[in-house]
């Protein structure tokens, strides 16, 4: 690392201008930034102090004097250690994989958006324990899903989309608390594309990667003159989503003054522009997330009270993953066959014994993190299912940490399914059924008809052994 504590980053591009955007992103999250205008310089940098001192690498898909997976396994064969992340294209998703391949860490889509750039370069210095299959990848290749299409069986998470299903069709506010990663603003999409205005635009805002004025500026707007540096004047975020919903994540983060401006729109839906003597009413639906508790914001007194209460009309809690784990095949299977509908990705499947060892790891980074590690795997693995092979440093965590459940580990019954209880003896009938049926829901995704289909029995059937044997009908 550099010295004084500055972390150093080699971006090599031969753009300028997206070299200064870069650049100052980059800064933000405390790094120096170096550049290499081609493959042969950026090769001669590494032999430098400087390069010797990098803690990450940028680069373009389009490199001058190299094909940028070339220049990506030369730079790794090189500095094994060096995490490097990719520019690329939209629609180059067939790139990415390749520079996945070739050792790249990440991938980031042009035009790059700041919270995105700022996340990829702090998971890009973490520890070396969570180098490979571990590292998240911020491009997810996702597109929004409706409610019926959100995989998920653990009765927390079903009561919260029930709960999400009926605030769409409303105008209030809606507070999304859970941890990162766990797929709040999935949820966010889900709402707005089941409500009113799912034909008027879902605008997206972090508000942790902005700074207080600039956050105000986007937000509201501003007028030419407003403060240094407003040669124009600028529609705010809030005006663009007239009619339609504005999603603000980390909303925990806003600034007070900001806090001020929110909780006068959301008590009489009008905004004033910084640097405006008007005001004018807006029809915008908020929906807010953070993955902190904002009662002990407010408590702390770093959020207000009146804000709080404003916001919280609707509040959700989406539970992290380590406590539904027996949503994990279902989620596996269902990125996977997702990814294999991207270029350069094919059709996979995964073994028990790979989805047993997913089931026993923690996952600090939720879904977004299993979503990262699949798509990882799945990019170099050779075979036609994935297998524990494909995940040596999930093997490692869960070894070292002692998580395993060895019954789990070695379990030849099924996914998510136990025979024996603790003393070696089976399980009562009742209870097996019981769990079949869950797993039966979580797999067809809460489809009840296709649920009772499957397992051989009517939909009536169904309902009353649901209520038989005590299983929340939105589990």
């Amino acid at each position: 690392m550099a010295q004084n504590g500055t972390k150093l980053l080699l971006l090599i591009d031969d753009e300028p201008a997206q070299c200064r955007l870069i650049s100052a992103l980059a800064s933000r999250a405390g790094f120096r930034t170096i550049y290499a205008r081609d493959a042969e310089t950026a090769i001669a940098t590494l032999g430098t102090q400087d390069g010797m001192m990098l803690d990450a690498i940028i680069l373009d898909h389009w490199v001058p004097g190299s094909e940028a997976t070339e220049l990506i396994t030369e730079l790794k064969a090189r500095r094994p250690a060096l995490p490097i992340l990719m520019l690329t294209a939209v629609g180059s998703i067939a790139e990415a994989v390749d520079a996945v391949r070739a050792g790249a860490t990440d991938y980031l889509i042009k035009p790059v958006a700041p919270e995105l750039m700022l996340k990829a370069l702090d998971a890009a210095v973490k520890s070396s324990r969570e180098d490979g299959e571990l590292r998240p990848l911020t491009e997810k290749i996702s597109v929004p899903l409706e409610f019926e299409e959100i995989v998920g069986a653990a009765p927390a998470f079903r009561a919260a989309l029930a709960i999400a299903a009926k605030a769409a069709r409303a105008r209030v506010p809606v507070l999304i608390e859970g941890e990162g990663g766990v797929g709040k603003e999935v949820i966010a999409d889900a709402i707005h594309a089941a409500s009113p205005r799912s034909k008027l635009p879902m605008l997206k805002l972090n508000c942790g990667a902005i700074t207080g004025n600039l956050l105000d500026s986007i937000l509201f707007g501003h007028e030419k003159g407003a403060f240094t540096g407003a040669f124009d004047r600028k529609i705010g975020l809030l005006q663009q989503a007239e009619g339609g919903t504005i999603f603000l994540d980390e909303v925990d983060r806003l600034p007070p003054e900001t806090q001020v401006r929110l909780l006068r729109f959301l008590k009489h839906s009008d905004i004033q522009p910084l640097g405006s003597p008007n005001s004018f009413q807006l029809d915008v639906r908020i929906i807010a997330a953070t993955n902190r508790k904002l009662e002990r914001e407010v408590e702390k007194g770093n959020f207000r009270e009146d804000l709080y209460y404003q916001m919280n009309v609707v509040q959700l809690t989406i539970p992290p993953l380590r406590d539904r784990t027996g949503d994990i095949p279902a989620l596996a299977r269902h990125f996977l066959a997702r990814l294999a509908l991207q270029p350069g990705l094919r059709s996979l499947g995964i073994t028990d014994e790979a989805l047993n060892l997913l089931r026993s790891y923690r996952w600090p980074g939720n879904v977004r993190q299993l979503q990262s590690v699949l798509f990882r795997a799945a990019v170099m693995c050779d075979h036609n299912a994935l297998s524990c092979e494909e995940f040596p440093q999930i093997a490692s965590f869960v070894a070292e940490s002692g998580d395993a459940d060895p019954h789990l580990m070695n379990s030849p019954e099924g996914i998510g399914i136990t025979l024996y209880c603790e003393d070696g003896n089976l399980r009562p009938l009742e209870e097996i059924e019981a769990d079949v049926i869950r797993l039966a829901i979580g797999h067809y995704r809460g489809r009840m008809t296709e649920v009772a289909r499957r397992l051989g029995i009517g939909r009536s059937t169904l309902y009353r052994k649901l209520g038989d044997l005590g299983i929340d009908n939105a589990a």
